[in-house]
């Protein structure tokens, strides 16, 4: 089991704190496939990392600001992969029950991220929040030519996607690229790794940080060869110019980020190296 819960980051009134969701099982070739071999080899050794098998973790971000208590993304739940689904631990780690989440907000529809919404018994897990998603997120899921268009292999992810949100219909707030969501919250459209998919600034004066979700979606060939199309990206070409659009932003504010695959709770920084970047944890 990873640690539940990472130490806090301070933007102004807000509090970053991530919570883990447990981890991932995932075959090698769901993000190599597409990869150079013989370029990809050297990283997969750099990283210590296995061609076959991959354990990422999930972090989930939670911002308070003494009003509102925000999560981002709700995790697996119990019904997607045994080695996840652990929020209710992570939440008890810092003193929180579900019912202390004001507000879920959503970076994307992929099953380790909304399936969570859902408890053991198929009710809803957050009874008092307010449930936010990006517009063009919530369209493509609830489009019903989806589930034919979207591959056999993410069929149950339609499926899964569209039975939660469902559940959520008559109470989801839907958002735009831009938009001040919450107080001190921004949404941007980072789009690729779904076609909707969001990233949030959370800012206070000239302190910031980005919560990029899948994005940058792992802290090896995602920032080592940015320019690479992974196997997890629903629409490749689109998420390379995402991935290069949030490498620059980054790098040139010296952005604090938190990603929810990333290592060490996903909170730290991107660096230049080489032609490429590295992740520094903090």
């Amino acid at each position: 089991m990873p640690h539940l819960v990472y130490a806090d980051l301070k933007i102004g009134d807000h509090t970053l704190t991530t919570v883990s969701d447990g981890n991932l099982v995932l075959p090698g070739s769901f993000i190599f496939e597409p990869m150079p071999k013989e370029e990809l080899a050297p990283i997969l050794t750099e990283f210590d990392l296995s061609a076959d098998r991959l354990t990422p973790e999930c972090n989930l971000a939670l911002c308070r600001d003494g009003t509102n208590t925000v999560l981002f993304d709700v995790g697996s739940g119990p019904d997607f992969m045994p080695t996840a689904g652990v929020i209710l631990d992570g939440l008890e780690a810092i003193d929180l029950t579900p019912d202390d989440i004001t507000h879920v907000v959503f970076t994307h529809a992929h099953p380790d991220h909304i399936w969570g919404l859902l408890d053991d018994f198929d009710e809803p897990l957050f009874l008092n929040a307010t449930y936010m998603m990006g517009r063009a997120e919530w369209d493509y899921w609830w489009n019903p030519n989806t589930v034919d268009d979207i591959g056999e292999a993410r069929m149950a992810f339609a499926v899964g996607a569209k039975r939660r949100m469902e559940v959520i219909e008559d109470e989801v707030i839907l958002f735009d690229d831009g938009q001040e969501i919450l107080p001190g919250i921004a949404a941007m459209s980072t789009p690729g790794h779904t076609p909707g998919h969001m990233a949030f600034e959370v800012r206070h004066g000239s302190s910031a940080a980005l919560i990029v979700g899948d994005a940058i979606g792992n802290h090896h060939v995602a920032f080592r060869k940015p320019g690479w199309e992974s196997g997890s990206d629903q629409d490749p070409a689109t998420a390379v110019a995402t991935r290069k659009v949030l490498f620059d932003r980054l790098t040139a504010e010296d952005l604090t980020m938190v990603g929810f695959h990333l290592p060490g709770g996903g909170i730290g920084r991107a660096e230049a190296a080489g032609d490429g970047y590295q992740f520094v944890g903090i």
